[in-house]
């Protein structure tokens, strides 16, 4: 993590009233980015914030059979092509299109996969930011050009940032300070230790000396926008499924056991500088919003792999948060 600048140029200058859009967690979900994006016309959005985990999971391998194409077991025609691309990409996933011998050098290869997999992570987020670039060419809000601001999470590899030029719609947070009318947005997407070894993990005390180190600079922290992709710890934000030793959940008296598994570090840091908002994502069953020292606190969930968008339209209003309201569609 680099150190955090001020970045002005992008920023939202000083304003009574603004309209957010924020969501978390699309994980390469054509429907769900769309849906996004005209949630934020709908909604008249001022600025557009995507709080992490933009990378989809899986890979699928579709193998050329000369006219027919084999997908996970199942024969499709030329004809049934484009519905099971539609499919994957709807559901949050890649796909590579090879011959057998090339899906026999990618299953003995993981050098090549690894490749495969960073080639279509790469071309959906171009893909992306062409879609949202032509969406909201022609749209302004009474600021201006509506900037989509995105942090990555911890499925997220760092060569995403690659992507992303200067003058494109999409903004990178990460390592700046946003200013947004009269507050500041700090983001930050490394997450505390998962089961999962994921790309972006770092211990809490790692966590807490670097939230620790932007919070010192900014303004004033009670008007921060502490957008973290990892919610605070033992709150209504991090309720997560107990697992067992095989990462399985653990069921009790037909009951899934629920566990919290939020950042200790993003719960000391809000109790500490109590900012005036926390935006958040990474456990997608915990939608809800909560008070953590007197500071709301916002998980909007995520249902990516069924097409389902889930969002929370926030209006900042002079030195305060508004109002805020969950979207599902």
């Amino acid at each position: 993590m680099g150190l955090f600048r001020r970045k002005t140029p992008d920023g939202v200058d000083n304003k009574s009233q603004l309209r957010i859009l924020f969501t978390s967690d699309l994980h390469a979900s054509d429907i769900a980015f769309r849906k996004f994006l005209n949630a934020g016309k709908m909604y008249k959005a001022d600025i557009l914030i995507i709080g992490g985990d933009l990378a989809g999971k899986s890979l699928i391998p579709i193998i050329d059979l000369g006219g027919r194409y084999e997908v996970e077991g199942m024969e499709v025609g030329k004809e049934g092509l484009n519905e099971v691309i539609q499919n994957i990409r709807a559901s949050g996933n890649y796909y590579i299109i090879t011959d057998k011998k090339g899906y026999d050098e990618l299953s003995n290869d993981k050098k090549k996969v690894d490749e495969a997999f960073k080639t279509a992570i790469q071309e959906r987020l171009k893909e992306w930011i062409q879609i949202a670039e032509e969406k909201y060419k022609d749209y302004k809000s009474p600021y201006g050009t509506v900037p989509l601001y995105f942090n990555l999470g911890n499925d997220d590899p760092m060569y995403m940032f690659d992507v992303v030029t200067e003058d494109a719609l999409f903004k990178r947070t990460e390592d700046f300070i946003i200013p947004i009318g009269n507050f500041e947005m700090v983001s930050y997407g490394y997450v505390n230790p998962t089961p999962w070894n994921t790309y972006r993990e770092k211990g809490e005390e790692e966590i807490y000396k670097e939230l620790k180190t932007v919070m010192n600079k900014v303004k004033d922290p009670s008007k921060v926008i502490l957008n973290t992709h990892a919610p605070p710890y033992e709150s209504n934000l991090d309720n997560a499924p107990l697992l067992d030793k095989d990462l399985k959940p653990v069921v009790k008296g037909g009951d899934i056991v629920m566990t919290h598994v939020g950042s200790k570090s993003v719960r000391k840091i809000i109790e500490e500088y109590k900012p005036a908002l926390g935006i958040h994502g990474h456990i997608h069953e915990s939608k809800a919003f909560d008070k953590v020292a007197g500071t709301l606190v916002i998980n909007p969930g995520s249902e990516y792999s069924s097409g389902i968008f889930h969002g929370v339209y926030i209006v900042l209003e002079g030195d305060k948060v508004k109002t805020h309201q969950f979207i599902t569609g």
